[in-house]
């Protein structure tokens, strides 16, 4: 054992190997053994250490400067007769341990020291230091020198005797530092690159702005060039005032803000409305009368209704009446596809001399497509209408509301209801698109909507309409306007001159006739599409010389055979069968009703028939049983199975409209009397034998004339509609209004004989 003085260093730590400078008085002293003090608390190891040299300081303190040599552990303490503290040691030189371990610990050393000198920097004295030390215990004393490590890792350190566990220890402490200065580095590589962007970018957009002034185009030019905009718009006070709120903030916030494109967005679509802009109205009803017959063939109630629009507004301006913005016109025209609807607001607009804006609205299910995106929404725009007056450039434009019963409403709102408000002359002047959030008056557009039901339309928003029905085309009408629309246009389309290719109005009535079944034009001119097709081919193929004559034959090789047939008269040569008139969708139509009669008890209905049109044929039963008397039928014959059909089965049919139809059938099968073939009917039938008015007679007149019947029974309650009926088809009918069954079966039935037998089996 070896006894040396006792050194002790308040939170200092020296490894062996070391040369420090303490300011200790060591006496004669060649060897001390300094151990690391923390609290009164001594460490269990200490260094072997030999002084070096001793230095005198000024003011009479003495200095050593000291070599640490190897570790020492402390044993048994006495004091000399000086007050020192001897102690005993057990002095512990590293030994060269030469195991795999080791060997492989020693090298992960080296690599992350060397890792930790790259990241702070070194300029290689360190890394050079550390290579040039062979002995794996003074390799891991080298963490002593580092000034990361904290004073109580230092002492773990040097109270790791054996020299494996000592590097395992040192490892793990270099590990932690490197993983830590790994971390500050990516911190510090982030900020830098988030700096530089910031400095970039800042640089950049001081270019942009320089760039700017050079080309009059910074921020404030910006504000300048709204401000004159927005003077020179012919805004109403609310909006200007809502305008120079948005400027003065976009002014504050300036372009590089993140909300100055959305304010800037507003603006345009401010500015975009043609605020105080109108068109010059003509307001001459005769120019107008004129405008839309040379447009269209028909439709006089609408002709009538622009004309008596136009002579008012040019009254009420000759002698200076201030318009009145509750006075809107809020035309709604309903009828079957293909009747001219849409093409006649053009027409109107062309009259008017205003811009012609048209708006579809079939299947829109979003209410922000009325009435626009909040400005909150990323995307948001305008509703429709604010849109349309953008596109038309005026404040009074024809817009064309297309489809409105076609207009759908799911979880995103009912845009029929945002309607209410558009189509309400009483409240558009103040409508309120939820984009711009300014009053915009819509009183002086004239709205023009289309539907093709008006039961599909909500009955609030039906309430605000005024309703003109189109009822469909007579076949002097389809063949008027053949010749003068249809005819050249699609002559035009096929490429032919007017002198290459001509057609007689027999012909075309003749394709109206037998090719199509419609109260429009629209199948009408494709067909006459495909005659024109036709010929156009012959004409190249060298197969015919121009001029051609369409005829029949042409007609009959373009179009293939015929597609409808007038068969009332060979329908109804048998008894239970008679011709009824109804209206669909699409017009009006022929509809014939077929009764029998077998051995059983029963009454079958077939024909996708509706709960009213069953109940219908019940109530025509009762009432024809009522009448047995008088047609001569035995009552016996009620006891029989009856069935009843309505051809075609593949489409459903429903309403009242056909009981007299129902019960002439049955009637003409009891009592063997066929139905005449020139006579179509229609009326509600009651128990009592009371024919009740029915709605959509102009259609099924119409309807009756195409299928070239003579004689139409109608409810008497209906004689006042015949007005709606065009005069040249009243004069080739003859009309029956009838009270009762009575009268219908008397007007109906063929005269009895004698040898016809009362029930048909």
């Amino acid at each position: 054992m070896t006894k040396l003085l006792l050194v002790p260093l308040d939170d200092i730590v020296v490894f062996p190997n070391m040369n420090v400078t303490l300011t200790v008085d060591v006496g004669d002293e060649d060897r001390v053994l300094l151990v690391p003090k923390h609290d009164g608390e001594y460490a269990a190891v200490g260094t072997v250490a030999r002084v070096t040299d001793r230095v005198r300081l000024p003011g009479g303190a003495v200095a050593v400067a000291i070599e640490g040599l190897h570790r020492g552990i402390a044993g048994a303490a006495e004091t000399d007769p000086q007050g020192r503290l001897l102690v005993e040691i057990e002095e512990r030189k590293d030994g060269v341990p030469t195991d795999e371990k080791t060997r492989h610990l020693e090298t992960e050393y080296r690599a992350v020291v060397e890792e930790i000198l790259e990241l702070r920097g070194d300029d290689g004295r360190i890394q050079s230091f550390v290579r040039s030390i062979a002995e794996p215990g003074a390799l891991a004393d080298t963490s002593g020198y580092s000034p990361d490590l904290t004073f109580e890792q230092k002492v773990q350190l040097l109270e790791a005797v054996d020299v494996t566990e000592r590097l395992e220890l040192a490892l793990g402490f270099q590990r932690e530092r490197l993983s830590l200065m790994q971390i500050r580095q990516r911190i510090r590589d982030d900020v830098n690159v988030g700096m530089e962007k910031q400095q970039r970018e800042f640089l950049l957009r001081k270019q942009m702005d320089s760039i700017r002034k050079e080309l009059g185009e910074d921020d404030a030019s910006v504000v300048d060039e709204y401000r004159k905009k927005i003077e020179e718009a012919d805004m109403p006070e609310e909006v200007r005032e809502q305008a120079d709120k948005e400027l003065a903030r976009f002014e504050r916030m300036g372009e590089s803000s993140p909300e100055s494109q959305m304010i800037r967005s507003y603006l345009d679509w401010l500015l975009a409305v043609p605020w105080g802009v109108r068109s010059d109205e003509v307001l001459d009803p005769e120019h107008t009368r004129e405008i839309l017959d040379a447009d269209h063939a028909g439709l006089e109630d609408v002709k009538d209704r622009i004309v008596e629009y136009i002579a008012v507004a040019k009254l009420r301006k000759e002698r200076g009446i201030e318009p009145d913005k509750r006075a809107g016109a809020i035309l709604t025209l309903i009828g079957p596809p293909g009747t001219g609807k849409t093409s006649i607001g053009e027409s109107i607009a062309k009259a008017l001399n205003r811009e012609f804006v048209r708006m579809s609205l079939g299947g829109v299910r979003d209410e922000a497509e009325i009435r626009g995106h909040r400005r909150t929404y990323i995307g948001a725009l305008p509703g429709r209408l604010v849109r349309a007056l953008r596109d038309a450039k005026t404040m009074n434009p024809v817009i064309l509301l297309d489809e409105v019963d076609k207009v759908g409403a799911d979880w995103r709102g009912d845009p029929s209801a945002a309607l209410l408000e558009v189509l309400d002359p009483a409240q558009n002047s103040t409508f309120r698109d939820h984009y711009l959030d300014v009053e915009v008056d819509l009183s002086q557009v004239f709205f023009i909507a289309t539907a093709n039901m008006a039961e599909t339309i909500p009955g609030p928003l039906l309430d605000r309409m005024e309703v003109i029905r189109f009822d469909g085309y007579t076949t002097d009408e389809k063949v008027a306007i053949a010749r003068g629309y249809l005819w050249p246009r699609q002559r035009e389309r096929a490429g032919l001159e007017e002198k290459e290719v001509s057609v007689s109005d027999d012909v075309l009535e003749t394709v109206i006739s037998e090719y199509t079944r419609e109260a429009g034009v629209r199948q009408l001119e494709r067909e006459l599409g495909s005659i024109l097709r036709k010929t156009a081919t012959k004409i190249v193929t060298n197969e015919a010389e121009p001029p051609v004559d369409v005829d029949v034959e042409a007609v009959r090789d373009a179009l293939g055979r015929q597609k409808f047939f007038r068969e009332a008269a060979e329908r109804t040569a048998v008894p239970g069968v008679a011709t009824g008139l109804a209206v669909n969708v699409t017009g009006g139509d022929v509809l014939f009703v077929e009764a029998t009669s077998s051995p059983g008890e029963g009454f079958t209905l077939t024909g996708q028939l509706g709960d009213v049109m069953k109940e219908s044929a019940q109530i025509a039963l009762s009432a024809v049983r009522s009448q047995t008397d008088r047609l001569g039928i035995d009552q016996e014959a009620f006891e029989r199975k009856f069935h009843v059909h309505v051809p075609a089965g593949a489409i459903p049919k429903d309403g009242p409209s056909a009981g007299i139809t129902m019960a002439t059938a049955l009637a003409s099968l009891l009592s063997g009397r066929p139905v005449k073939h020139t006579v179509g009917m229609t009326g509600e039938l009651t128990l009592q034998g009371r024919v009740l008015p029915i709605g959509g007679l102009k259609q099924k007149v119409l309807a009756a004339h195409a299928a070239g019947l003579t004689d139409v029974v109608i409810p008497e309650r209906n004689r006042a509609d015949l007005d709606d009926v065009p005069e040249h088809v009243r004069e080739e009918l003859r009309f029956h209004p009838v009270m009762s069954l009575d009268e219908v079966l008397g007007i109906a039935l063929e005269p009895a004989q004698a040898s016809r037998p009362h029930v048909a089996a």
